[in-house]
């Protein structure tokens, strides 16, 4: 089956892939035409037809296809990187737009063909990872040649007044899903022949050739409700509800790869394609922290946290919401807190050099809120909330100190605040992001959460794809 496709993404996104740093924007950079990264290979699988028993070694593929670029990482059955590499997306330009669908498909197929043609016939199962923001209409029964069309998702709060009173007690989340479908069928010429997928949904489509099928983690902000396992009631009922894929838990098996895929490839016959999840869940799984109260802490430009929780947590006052993983619930919440600040305040040179004159076991006393412009959401929802980073003592790494123990205070509010809506108590804390590398902050970090604070082994998504691949071949 041929299928046209429509994607439709958030502006935040598009920027995030080209924004160079520096306020200027730089496509061309953002998007070399096929560059690899990045591509290694275990010695141990050099020669793998044989596995330690006599029998061939099976392997599981993960692939996460992220803002900039796609990568995949390739497991055994104890979890151990055996292969992996990296690529930028292709720039392919329809008129002033980048086709972004060509752009992901040739990347998909130029990473499976970056895995190492002796590993390929003993790849059991693949999984793959995507944005969520990012949704695309498909024609079912072909059509058009592929487009593209940017738009902005709309502000929960235009949302909230959009939506009709049915919607009343509904998980917020889903509350977005009908300005996204509207906008989208409304953009699309037959209705009838409509059906919605995510990024990821539409990539291993290219592999099973089974259309319509997506995961709990990516529909939720299209409406599905992971408690109910199904789409509400007011959802179903709407017009176009006829466009919504059908669910599966992540890492379920849909199908086979397709023969022509698996013939010009070299993959097995038994090759099975598995439902995936999102960008962030897939890092977070990458972690392998696996039971409740185990939380990841990613120290990017901003301060995210993920708990696991026995108990779902929604409260969209601070932006909080929660992910089904199996029996569990992934709670998070984002503070604008984070790297941003500290690159506004300090260079990467002096961040490292000041850091070693801290002593983390001692407090500061100064007691910031280091923000990079006005306004918060979690754990404190206030947006005109103004940073906080004075006074400034003299000495450079005192005030360093002072920053970094305020981001952790922030961060130990946070934890406290899951636990106060009712996500089960954190009690170990993996990190990842840049932050993650500094030792000295990891230790202030532990002493203010009075908690185990290490780094992840792994942060990569591709990682967690591949464990899902993993889990939906047993």
């Amino acid at each position: 089956m041929q299928a046209s496709v429509h994607p439709i993404t958030c502006y935040v996104s598009f920027f995030s892939l080209i924004h160079q740093g520096n306020g200027s924007i730089n496509v061309h950079k953002a998007f070399r035409r096929g560059k690899v990264y990045c591509s290694k290979i275990s010695s141990s699988m050099e020669n793998p037809e044989k596995g330690k028993n006599g029998n061939s070694e099976r392997l599981y593929l993960g692939m996460d296809f992220g803002s900039s670029g796609a990568r995949y990482a390739l497991i055994d059955k104890q979890a151990q990187i055996i292969a992996e590499a990296k690529r930028e997306y292709p720039l392919y330009l329809d008129g002033e737009s980048v086709n972004w669908a060509r752009s992901w498909k040739e990347t998909l197929f130029s990473l499976l063909e970056d895995v190492p043609v002796q590993l390929r016939p003993l790849v059991c199962s693949i999984s793959i990872d995507g944005t969520s923001a990012t949704t695309m209409i498909v024609n079912r029964d072909g059509g058009s040649s592929c487009f593209i069309s940017l738009v902005i998702v709309v502000y929960e709060s235009v949302a909230f007044r959009l939506v009709d009173a049915a919607l009343q007690g509904s998980h917020y989340v889903g509350l977005f899903c009908i300005m996204r479908v509207a906008r989208m069928l409304y953009q699309h010429q037959n209705k009838d022949s409509a059906a919605l997928l995510h990024q990821a949904d539409w990539l291993l489509w290219l592999l099973h050739g089974k259309l319509g099928i997506s995961d709990y983690n990516n529909a939720l902000k299209v409406g599905f409700d992971p408690e109910m396992d199904s789409y509400p009631p007011w959802l179903l009922s709407q017009p176009y509800s006829s466009v919504l894929p059908s669910i599966l838990a992540p890492g379920s098996a849909i199908a086979n790869v397709k023969e022509d895929v698996r013939k010009r490839l070299g993959f097995s016959e038994d090759c099975v394609v598995c439902a995936g999840t999102t960008d962030s869940i897939a890092a977070f799984l990458a972690a392998r922290a696996t039971e409740p109260g185990k939380a990841v802490t990613s120290l990017g430009s901003t301060l995210a946290i993920k708990l696991l929780s026995n108990t779902r947590v929604e409260d969209a006052r601070f932006g909080v919401y929660s992910h089904r993983l199996d029996d569990m619930w992934l709670v998070g919440g984002a503070s604008n807190t984070g790297g941003a600040v500290l690159r506004q305040l300090f260079t990467d040179e002096q961040l490292e050099k000041l850091s070693e004159q801290i002593n983390p076991a001692l407090p500061s006393s100064l007691d910031y809120y280091p923000l990079p412009a006005a306004g918060e959401r979690f754990p404190v929802a206030d947006p005109d909330m103004q940073p906080r980073l004075h006074p400034r003592p003299d000495s450079d790494s005192d005030y360093l100190h002072g920053v970094l123990e305020s981001i952790a205070r922030i961060e130990a509010k946070g934890y406290g605040l899951l636990k106060d809506l009712g996500a089960t108590g954190a009690d170990e804390v993996f990190t990842a992001g840049g932050g993650a590398k500094n030792d000295k902050w990891t230790k202030i970090r532990e002493r203010v959460l009075a908690l185990p604070v290490s780094r992840a082994v792994q942060t990569e998504a591709a990682y967690g794809a591949a464990l899902l691949a993993l889990k939906g071949a047993r």
